[in-house]
């Protein structure tokens, strides 16, 4: 999601300054504008000092400024920490039965996990993520379907075979799991 939010956000601010960039350079090499263009001519501001003072004398104008500025910034701040935050989870919290605990490297389990889906009968290509925090890590699978497979044996294997030794080798209550099928895409058969 952080990706999508950060290519939508990313493409409305450089179509925003596209506009505006297009709009000053268009009005300052004196091509004539549209009567609704914000600027006349090349040696037109962008804002007169009546356009800066008419709201000052408003009760209103201050709190809305600092309203809207206030929502900007918590919007970049929420967007900063989105950046920071992993994705993936790095390590999960294994109870080793002496109150202490150990820490298994997420990639290791997610190694396990897309070995054992990808020897799946009818599974081509498999990949594992995990996600959440490492008391209570979530699973994130892509399995790529032969054209003969069926659905719901894969996903029985899947839930009695990986999931199941991820969660028992890793001492874990609960194991949840997304799991995403995407079929091969394969050339017609011929039939003689």
């Amino acid at each position: 999601m952080i990706t999508s939010v950060n290519r939508v956000l990313l493409g409305l601010a450089g179509l925003i300054l596209l506009v505006l960039g297009g709009a000053v350079l268009v009005s300052g090499l004196g091509v004539s504008v549209p009567s609704w263009s914000p600027f006349d001519g090349p040696d037109d501001v962008l804002l007169s000092k009546g356009d800066r003072t008419r709201w000052r004398d408003e009760g209103w104008w201050w709190p809305t400024v600092i309203a809207v500025l206030a929502v900007l910034v918590i919007l970049a701040l929420w967007w900063f920490l989105a950046q920071l935050r992993r994705g993936r989870l790095a390590e999960v919290l294994v109870d080793s039965g002496d109150g202490e605990g150990a820490l298994l490297r997420g990639r290791a389990l997610e190694g396990v996990l897309t070995e054992e889906a990808g020897a799946l009968d009818g599974v081509s290509d498999a990949k594992a993520t995990l996600t959440g925090r490492r008391t209570a890590p979530q699973a994130r699978l892509r399995l790529l379907m032969e054209p003969h497979a069926a659905p719901g044996p894969v996903l029985r294997g899947l839930s009695e075979g990986a999931l199941t030794h991820a969660r028992t080798s890793a001492g874990l209550d609960e194991l949840p799991a997304e799991v995403r099928l995407k079929a091969v895409k394969h050339r017609a058969e011929r039939v003689n």
